[in-house]
């Protein structure tokens, strides 16, 4: 299946480009409100679990293992993947997280699963 998506930043302005924008996070991002988020949806039960992202805590040396776990979760998590998955047949979608790290983060490990990589 090709679809479109794309991961940015939820502290980034929303654009016209971003398509649906998508929450991937289960916490709110701190200092962000839903005007500026723009938001299409916030899928809370795509989000790791919180066990696994209090675990990951960002470190970088987690990443690999962190992507495996939350692979792990994802399979057994078919209903909120298949809602994405929905959203991604309707045109280009933007998942959106308020982490720092921008290389290593849920929305980047998700679109990977998304995409089969």
């Amino acid at each position: 299946m090709a679809f479109e998506i794309a991961v940015k930043r939820v502290y980034e302005p929303p654009s016209f480009d971003d398509g649906q924008r998508v929450l991937v996070d289960r916490v709110w991002p701190r200092g962000v409100s839903k005007e500026h988020a723009a938001l299409a949806l916030w899928l809370k039960d795509i989000a790791p679990s919180t066990g696994l992202r209090k675990w990951f805590g960002h470190e970088s040396e987690r990443w690999a293992e962190f992507q495996k776990r939350y692979r792990a979760e994802l399979e057994g998590n078919g209903e909120a993947v298949a809602q994405l998955r929905a959203l991604l047949r309707d045109g280009k979608v933007t998942l959106l997280y308020g982490a720092h790290d921008e290389a290593h983060n849920n929305a980047v490990a998700l679109a990977g699963y998304l995409r089969g990589q």
